[in-house]
């Protein structure tokens, strides 16, 4: 199972980015990584969060509900590395197989952010050549990661409890959500 499928041969079949990434420049003047995650793969995405220095604040970003909670955004207070990975590990099968959020991982003093979209696009700023690195070293290759057209997210019933479990994991403080979040 994973969060996203395409139509190919006019059949839904789950999606599955290469490993690819590239250097992207926003019109903002930024540069930030961009790269598909295979199948949703969370060792990557915990790999690039140690380069980061703590405390780590994770950004749960909740656009489609299935009846846990209301769509929001729900930050956590300061976390340590461990704190972070417990929560990786603890729901990493809801966060691989489910598409009803973006999660931002920031660190303050490292001046970085990772983004893992709906898309199981991940988008790294600051630190990137550290970042850059660590990618390279799981088999990542230079090239653009695409969202195929057409493509249906997932929202499974199967993770309904994980994502109940996970509002009532940290004390977050829930602000409600941006335009840009809405699907």
């Amino acid at each position: 199972m994973n969060k996203l499928s395409h139509m190919l041969n006019g059949e839904w079949t789950e999606h599955s980015h290469p490993p690819t990434y590239m250097r992207e420049e926003l019109t903002t003047g930024v540069t930030r990584l961009k790269a598909g995650l295979p199948l949703g793969e969370i060792e990557v995405l915990r790999k690039l969060l140690l380069h980061m220095e703590q405390p780590i604040y994770i950004l749960y970003i909740l656009h489609t509900p299935r009846g846990e909670g209301d769509p929001g955004r729900y930050q956590s207070s300061e976390l340590s590395v461990e704190a972070v990975e417990h929560f990786l590990v603890r729901f990493s099968n809801y966060l691989q197989k489910d598409a009803r959020f973006d999660l931002w991982f920031h660190s303050p003093s490292s001046s970085a952010t990772v983004v893992w979209d709906r898309h199981n696009i991940l988008f790294a700023y600051g630190l990137l050549e550290e970042f850059e690195a660590e990618i390279q070293k799981h088999g990542f290759s230079q090239g653009e990661p695409l969202v195929p057209v057409p493509h249906t997210h997932h929202y499974r019933e199967a993770c309904d409890a994980d994502a109940t479990a996970l509002l009532s994991h940290f004390d977050w403080h829930k602000s409600g959500l941006r335009e840009e979040d809405e699907q």
